[in-house]
């Protein structure tokens, strides 16, 4: 048989039963593991061997789900986290400690850039936000000596802009450092960022890959390509002795196809715990099983809106790269041949007290703090996710006061525009 196909590959990877086997994936909702022996868990301790022992690192449900999610970005290894916002601070955090620098695209949510730009930088690292339009020469102003990587989205939130990550992943890799893309908006099904060029994948696996609201998670997944002992000096985590395993070398122990995740792993989740629970991994898996599915209508709805949008008088601005005038749309057509996703971003001509008064009187779409769901969202996001952040910051990551982020859901396209009619005719 091929290679499988994306829709099989969201069905049926991961996990495969052997005769009289549970069908589907087993909540393993335990914290600890017997073993007959201290000596043979003492192996697991060492990293010589491989099992569970303590659900804060790892967990057979977990690793079931991460294998699913490794097959369908097409990388080496991966590894579930509590959230997305948890899966992007250890991507960086592997790479980048105290005293090294990081370049980030502006464009990107907001609570990833706080994360970036206030509790990172009380740890040490520096972070320089580009214009995710930048050009080949302005990516290369930014890098210092001590830059560590890259750091970018598919498709920013709540902008909504997409990036060219074949050029972000070239100019990361002329400088010897990796791309770290997240790639939730766009979900493996219409966009492989490893495909591109980028060397680490996250996700929050709250939205799309859920796709029910039903459980918090993120997922970090390894291209396996980037050679990190080439870089050596860059990178002493990875290539040097890690002196709490008794000097174990993740890049000799593990080839550059598994250093990275299990350094993440043994080293950052042993410490900070920011373990997917086994229930939530469950969740995860299920949502995934019908992705390909959910994805098609949440596109179909998405430029459906996005039409209707750009259409109406009351609407200043729509963003959304199905649409021939969106500014991405090129950029589109070359990631995201076959859709991006069912979030797109406008603007209400009119005040921010313009905007709260048309939300208020959506009656499908939902005001919440989420997005990339079965139900149709929205959230205003100056007033709500991006509130800490100052007007110049604002602007810089593509947000203006009354921009609205709109997510649609799996209802009726139809009824989605009915519903944002009469709520523009409140304004």
């Amino acid at each position: 048989m091929s290679k499988k196909r994306i829709e099989t590959t969201c069905v049926q990877s991961g996990y495969y039963p052997k005769n009289g086997e549970p069908r589907q994936i087993p909540i393993y909702q335990s914290t600890t593991f017997k073993y007959d022996s201290s000596a043979e868990m003492g192996k697991l301790f060492d990293l010589k061997a491989s099992g569970y022992f303590y659900t804060r690192l790892q967990n057979p449900t977990n690793d079931l789900v991460a294998a699913k999610l490794c097959e369908l970005e097409g990388g080496t290894a991966a590894m579930l986290t509590s959230s997305g916002q948890a899966a992007n601070f250890f991507a960086i955090f592997n790479v980048a400690n105290c005293g090294d620098h990081v370049i980030a695209s502006s464009a990107i949510y907001g609570g990833t850039f706080n994360l970036f730009n206030v509790t990172m930088k009380k740890m040490g690292i520096d972070f320089t936000f580009v214009s995710p339009d930048s050009t080949e020469e302005e990516l290369d102003k930014a890098f210092k000596p001590n830059t560590k990587a890259v750091f970018g989205e598919t498709i920013a939130n709540p902008a909504c802009t997409v990036l060219d990550i074949e050029l972000f992943a070239k100019v990361a890799h002329k400088h010897g450092v990796p791309f770290i893309i997240d790639n939730t908006f766009a979900t493996p099904v219409n966009c492989r960022p490893i495909e591109w060029g980028a060397d680490i994948v996250t996700h929050s696996t709250t939205k799309y890959l859920d796709g029910h609201g039903s459980s918090v998670g993120g997922a970090i997944i390894d291209a396996g390509k980037f050679d990190w002992d080439s870089h050596a000096d860059k990178f002493p985590g990875l290539t040097t002795p890690d002196d709490s395993y008794h000097g174990i070398t993740y890049t000799k122990a593990f080839g550059k196809e598994g250093a990275f995740i299990t350094k993440a792993t043994a080293q950052l989740m042993r410490d900070f715990g920011s373990i997917q629970s086994p229930q939530n991994a469950y969740y995860v898996n299920l949502g995934i099983e019908s992705l390909h599915v959910r994805m098609a209508k949440h596109c179909e709805n998405g430029q459906k809106v996005a039409e209707f949008l750009s259409k109406h008088p009351k609407i200043e601005h729509v963003t959304y790269c199905g649409l021939p005038t969106d500014k991405c749309y090129e950029l589109g057509k070359k990631y995201l041949p076959n859709g991006s996703c069912g979030v797109l971003s406008f603007n209400v001509k009119g005040t921010r007290d313009d905007v709260e008064k048309f939300m208020g009187a959506l009656k499908i779409a939902q005001i919440e703090t989420h997005v990339a769901d079965a139900k149709t969202c929205c959230l205003h996001p100056a007033n709500a996710t991006h509130r800490q952040l100052t007007d110049e910051q604002l602007l810089a990551a593509g947000i203006t006061p009354t921009l609205v982020r709109y997510s649609c859901g799996l209802e009726n396209a139809d009824d989605l525009i009915e519903d944002l009619a009469q709520a523009l005719e409140k304004i």
